[in-house]
């Protein structure tokens, strides 16, 4: 379960990762990586360089993946 609290008493909410999943599925990833940054200046500006993409379209040109099956390499 995702906590977050708004401020007000009695205002902590609790979403679980299936309905993160389904409302914004980038965000999951983006929550993890940002509790391993550190909690500081350095941690914020590195979180500032992360793209996450919800599909396989991207923007970055220069990133071309291909599929790997390793069954074939042996």
């Amino acid at each position: 379960t995702y906590t977050r609290y708004t401020g007000y008493p009695g205002g902590q909410r609790s979403t679980t990762a299936r309905e993160l999943l389904d409302k914004n599925p980038a965000s999951i990833i983006e929550k993890a990586v940002k509790g391993m940054l550190p909690k500081n200046k350095l941690g914020a500006e590195l979180f500032r360089n992360l793209r996450v993409y919800a599909g396989t379209d991207h923007d970055q040109e220069a990133q071309k993946p291909k599929a790997i099956n390793l069954n074939d390499l042996k």
